[in-house]
């Protein structure tokens, strides 16, 4: 089941499907690491989002966060 990551929990871990939005927005995220098949972990959901992506934190707005689906792992 894909859901906005937005939806997701803190210490919920999911793994990115889709990315959305303007080419250089994707492109800055694929750079952060959030790309299509990495995994990730909310560390403080709302807005901002806090997130664990391979050991780095990001923060992201909450709008941002509605353009990533993904898919929760465990």
């Amino acid at each position: 089941m894909l859901l906005p990551l937005d939806m997701l929990r803190a210490g919920e871990v999911a793994e990115v499907e889709e990315v959305s939005g303007h080419d250089s927005w994707v492109g800055r995220l694929a750079d952060l690491g959030i790309r299509r098949g990495c995994r990730l972990r909310v560390v403080q959901p709302g807005s901002p989002c806090l997130l664990d992506v391979g050991g780095c934190k990001l923060c992201l707005r909450g709008g941002e966060c509605s353009q990533i689906l993904v898919r929760p792992v465990g």
